[in-house]
């Protein structure tokens, strides 16, 4: 960046390029020191706390996950060009975020980082309560809604991600209660260090069942000259059916033309890039190096970011002169049909208990649990989710806590009531 500033301030003295020019090569120069590394170092506990702000490099889940992986040299789909059609080769792409507002609604959906302190707020479901995670959840009271200022009747998202435990959480139709809590009609935790899999056919606060924000263009990455990830898209209409990442289908219809949940679209390799921004362009390289995963049913091929007042929504537009025939459909693993979801074991809970289990006000016990086969474990009220196999609780009355252990197949529950005298 020293070599940086004494070339801006070399060409600011000469007068030998306007002002604009001179933000542009900047920026080119800032982009092109930031590519050679390609994987962002960063840490959980580094993102900055606050609304829409810098996860400084951080990536949510492992380089494993298939948010995170480099599918350029992946072959091409067998029925690609049929998928395609089905969308509509002319049918252009459009970035569903920006700066600004747009009938009064911010451009894109927002999140907010929280420290590891932040309290617990209960969280009540609603019509999708069946395939939810029942909480607690860090989630403030002022947190942004899609849509903000004026969400209206819209997806209503909420994104929150803990930079102290790790964990994303995700709301669906989500209303603010009188009381600090929040309502949600479908809601998901999401444990950012391993490769999370919601159990098969339940949804998330995305109609896939995916995790919504791994899919954000942000610019804090394109500032940063690059995104390591994939974009998350939508489409018209999808089939009934699913592929990995994804393990929700919101459709019936059964043509095997119709793109499935969890579809991969890479732009083409030999689109050629060049006349696009710098900005456009680390959206575009992403879009050849991860491609963008089909995440729920809206217009045709939208990406999804989340709103910053950085973005050029006249810049973005350039975009929209790309085609999905510039796009292959990436050869996919098993697509799942009512016909075929795999079958397996639940997770197995052994015990769950309190030690000790009858206390007197203001003191603590420690809830513990044997637990097999599980992903992950949310213990509610007031707990939220957890690792490791004990937690220490403080209720001030006596409470009947929930242990929900979850996996790929399914959810199983047990109780425990603390006494609290």
């Amino acid at each position: 960046m020293i070599k940086l500033n004494k070339l801006l301030n070399t060409l600011i003295v000469s007068y030998l390029l306007p002002l604009q020019l001179i933000a542009a090569v900047g920026f080119l120069l800032q982009v092109s020191l930031a590519v050679p590394a390609l994987a962002q170092v960063g840490t959980c506990a580094g993102m900055t706390v606050g609304q829409l702000t810098s996860l400084n490099g951080f990536v949510p889940f492992p380089a494993s996950s298939l948010w995170n992986t480099d599918i350029s040299t992946a072959p091409v789909d067998p029925n690609s060009a049929n998928y395609i059609n089905y969308i509509g080769a002319s049918t252009t792409l459009h970035p569903d975020f920006g700066s600004g507002l747009w009938d009064g609604q911010s451009i894109g959906i927002p999140y907010r980082v929280v420290a590891g302190s932040q309290s617990n707020r209960p969280i009540k479901l609603g019509i999708y309560a069946t395939e939810s995670d029942p909480g607690p959840m860090p989630i403030p009271s002022d947190s942004l809604i899609e849509g903000y200022p004026k969400p209206g009747n819209g997806d209503r998202h909420v994104l929150v991600l803990d930079n102290g435990g790790c964990w994303l959480y995700e709301l669906y139709s989500a209303k603010k209660l009188s009381d600090g809590g929040w309502k949600a009609d479908s809601t998901a935790i999401w444990d950012m260090t391993i490769d999370e899999q919601r159990p098969y056919t339940w949804t998330s606060a995305d109609a896939a069942g995916l995790p919504i924000f791994p899919g954000l263009a942000r610019y804090d990455e394109v500032s940063a000259g690059a995104i390591n990830h994939a974009l998350r898209f939508t489409v018209p209409v999808t089939q009934e059916a699913f592929t990995a990442p994804a393990s929700h289908w919101a459709s019936s219809v059964t043509d095997p033309n119709a793109p499935p949940m969890g579809m991969r679209m890479r732009l083409k390799a030999s689109f050629d890039i060049s006349s696009f921004s710098p900005e456009n362009q680390v959206i575009l390289r992403a879009l050849q190096q991860y491609g963008m995963i089909l995440a729920d049913n809206g217009s045709a091929i939208y990406i999804t970011g989340a709103p910053n007042a950085g973005w050029n929504n006249d810049d973005l537009g350039a975009l929209k002169t790309i085609t999905a025939s510039d796009f292959d459909v990436v050869q996919m693993d098993t697509i799942y049909t009512p016909a075929n979801v795999p079958p397996g074991s639940w997770p197995t809970i052994s015990g769950f208990g309190a030690s000790p289990a009858s206390i007197t006000a203001g003191q603590s016990t420690t809830l513990n649990w044997d637990v097999s086969n599980a992903i992950y474990n949310i213990i509610s009220p007031t707990v939220g989710p957890v690792r490791g196999t004990s937690v220490s609780v403080s209720p001030s009355a006596t409470t009947t806590y929930t242990l929900n252990s979850t996996n790929q197949y399914g959810r199983m529950t047990a109780k425990f009531t603390v006494t609290v005298h």
